[in-house]
């Protein structure tokens, strides 16, 4: 009788959880991404699991103003983040286009920012990124170029936006990284969505996304 009773409270909760997965509509609905493999999961609030969703870690780094960003600054903003060299030649101006393009199509939307972090801090000083943020029309309380500590941005990079490809196959530490990918953030700090920055399309949907997540708040 005791091991019926347990069978017939095991096949309920595996109903409930299926049930679950099943109210969650996943074409209004972004995903979660909680590791480098960036595999979508739907998680809904009533799942266990949605209070471990992975979260950007905590940082501090310093914008082309000289103003010093961390996460707070941006709780409660939906953002995109991406990484970028000033003396870059190949992707980074198409990246930075791109951007510029998304800064202007949210440019009176408050609840919107974009975060674009240099993966050579030692040699992209503030001055450069200031020069390199006003070729680009970066607006200053919409788009933040920012610069720091080298370890900081690349633990960031590598562990909390899962941004180097490289990496995840190497392992190395010294590893430079060079990456097309812009990152949808939410406003509580965790990953929805990850774009081809040079690709037009990968915009569009990027775009679609943002006005999906919106929806939410």
């Amino acid at each position: 009788m005791k091991l019926k009773i347990l069978s017939i409270a095991s096949i309920f909760v595996m109903f409930f959880s299926c049930n679950n997965q099943i109210s969650i509509d996943k074409t209004k609905t972004l995903p979660f991404y909680n590791s480098e493999e960036y595999t979508p999961q739907w998680i809904s609030q009533s799942d266990p699991n949605y209070t471990n969703i992975h979260t950007i870690a905590p940082f501090e780094f310093t914008n082309q103003n000289g103003k010093k960003i961390t996460n707070k600054e941006l709780e409660g903003k939906i953002y995109i983040a991406d990484f970028f060299f000033t003396s870059c030649p190949s992707i980074c101006p198409i990246l930075a286009k791109n951007m510029e393009a998304i800064q202007a199509y949210y440019k009176h939307d408050e609840t919107i920012l974009l975060l674009s972090h240099s993966v050579m801090p030692w040699v992209d000083t503030v001055e450069k990124i200031k020069a390199y943020a006003t070729e680009n029309n970066a607006i200053d309380t919409k788009w933040h170029l920012v610069t720091g500590d080298r370890n900081q941005i690349y633990q960031l990079a590598r562990n909390s936006y899962f941004a180097d490809e490289d990496y995840k196959k190497t392992k190395d530490e010294l590893e430079f990284i060079h990456t097309e990918n812009f990152i949808l953030v939410d406003k509580k700090g965790r990953i929805r969505g990850v774009y081809n920055g040079t690709l037009a399309l990968d915009i569009q949907r990027l775009q679609r996304h943002i006005e999906l997540l919106k929806l939410e708040y």
